[in-house]
């Protein structure tokens, strides 16, 4: 063959080694980027994925606790109530009584008040507690 031939025929050839390498590097190219992307699918999901347990686990040592919580402050409650109540019983007894523990409460209420002024309940302008040394009310017009 002659000089020229050979040159053409060289680039013809260096054309074509081009364009397949060209060609088969864009397919290859497109499946490797279609293989990462379904990695990074993968990977973002299993991701999502341990996030949400982690979340409920948290979530649910969170009840959990809130749960012991309450339990520890009702027990409380009921211990203080059982005191009070034993400590209440024994005032009681010792003032004679319901009637005498009341008074006994309304005694210490009204030193603790810093009012000018105490309500006395009345029946006909007399306080209730006087009302009945004077006897029956006279009825209607007599």
């Amino acid at each position: 063959m002659n000089e020229p031939a050979k040159n053409i025929l060289g680039v013809s050839l260096a054309v074509g080694v081009l364009i397949t390498v060209v060609v088969g590097g864009g397919i290859g190219g497109c499946s490797a980027y279609n293989s990462v992307r379904v990695w990074n699918a993968d990977t973002a999901g299993r991701a999502q994925l341990a996030e949400a347990q982690s979340n409920r686990q948290i979530k649910t040592l969170e009840a959990k606790a809130a749960k012991e919580s309450a339990q520890y402050l009702a027990d409380a409650d009921i211990t203080r109530a059982t005191g009070q109540a034993r400590a209440n019983k024994i005032l009681q007894n010792s003032l004679g009584g319901p009637e005498g523990y009341l008074q006994f409460l309304k005694i210490e209420a009204m030193k603790e008040t810093k009012a000018n002024m105490i309500y006395v309940p009345t029946e006909a302008q007399l306080p209730v507690t006087e009302a009945s040394r004077f006897g029956p009310m006279p009825s209607g017009g007599e």
